[in-house]
């Protein structure tokens, strides 16, 4: 290694909790009452909102939004915010918003999400919000809708997803 690649090397060091906890709670509960338990602090935040630096800033019944500041370890080798981190970050919100009015016992995954990129992100940008809405409450697939915006409300992204859902027995 070059002294000048040295000088450039970053270093970032997280953690994150037992994920098996988090799993067995949120069995127990109604959507909305996981996820506000969540954003307390109760339950574990899922390991990827600790290495992406995402938070759940807030959560009601159909709605959920996800935030992230821009940082250089957020970076595609072009100098923006590789996409998957948008992705990532819709793929949140709007199952959320869908998880969020889920019954105790009833379980749910992603069976397709699309993504419009609108604008790059950057460093620049500064905190930006995936704001997720529930569309459609089915009893074995629901869909909801979301955007990527900042501060200010400039759009960045916005998407749909389709999730399945495990009814309890």
């Amino acid at each position: 290694m070059t002294t000048e690649q040295n000088e450039t090397q970053r270093t970032r060091t997280y953690s994150w909790e037992d994920q098996t906890i988090g799993a067995k709670v949120g069995a127990t509960l109604s959507g909305i009452e996981y996820l506000k338990g969540m954003m307390d602090g109760l339950y574990p935040a899922p390991a990827i909102a600790n290495t992406l630096d995402m938070r759940l800033e807030s959560v009601e019944e159909g709605k959920a939004i996800f935030s992230i500041v821009p940082q250089e370890f957020h970076y595609n080798p072009i100098g923006a915010v590789h996409g998957g981190v948008f992705c990532t970050m819709l793929d949140s919100a709007l199952a959320c918003a869908i998880h969020s009015t889920l019954p105790i016992g009833t379980g749910y995954t992603t069976l397709e999400l699309k993504v419009n990129f609108i604008r790059p992100l950057t460093i620049k940008t500064g905190k930006v919000l995936a704001i997720g809405t529930l569309v459609h409450p089915g009893r074995s697939v629901a869909t909801a809708e979301g955007r990527i915006v900042d501060e200010q409300g400039k759009l960045y992204a916005h998407a749909t997803t389709t999730c399945m859902l495990f009814p309890s027995k």
